[in-house]
């Protein structure tokens, strides 16, 4: 059968709120969550405005570490170094594309933690590099204030534990 193109915009919305409403009433509630561009490391810093509801007044600003002369070691060190709560992941918080790297993900974000992300799926260069620079072979990869955190097993576990918490309470808004 076919569907006409204005049908299938409304299916999406509809799942995208239901998306949303799910993740509200989860307890995860919306917070400011910075995509990286691989190609070029640039970051997006997203906060809301105080006199509006956040779902409805997003304030960016953008905060480039990239140096076009740097290797992608030195532009993923500078960056590491430079971002107090950094998550490597395929895809990003809001549309993750692995089961691990959403998992991390929501784990930052049900600790009410601001963190930046880069999507290493949109540069080869990138996936290859955080592997090389961290010599772990696995995505996603979490770093605090410069320090390989872990990946999904061990961010997952650290969570469990209490230890996650610990050292992320400085990091919570």
């Amino acid at each position: 059968s076919t569907h006409c193109p204005h049908m299938l915009r409304t299916k999406l919305a509809s799942r995208l709120l239901a998306r949303a409403a799910l993740t509200r009433s989860a307890g995860c509630a919306p917070i400011a969550v910075t995509r990286v561009a691989a190609s070029t490391l640039r970051f997006q810093i997203r906060s809301f405005s105080d006199d509006t509801h956040d779902d409805f007044k997003p304030v960016r600003k953008n905060v480039s570490v990239s140096d076009e002369t740097a290797s992608i070691g030195d532009r993923i060190d500078k960056a590491v170094k430079s971002i107090p709560v950094l998550l490597f992941m395929k895809g990003n918080p809001s549309a993750p594309q692995c089961g691990f790297s959403r998992q991390v993900a929501h784990i930052l974000q049900e600790q009410g933690v601001a963190f930046q992300s880069v999507d290493v799926l949109s540069d080869p260069e990138v996936r290859q590099g955080i592997k090389d620079y961290s010599k772990w072979p696995t995505i996603p990869q979490l770093y605090v204030e410069g320090e390989f955190i872990g990946g999904c097993d061990i961010v997952t576990q650290m969570y469990q534990n209490g230890e996650l918490s610990e050292l992320l309470a400085k990091f919570k808004k």
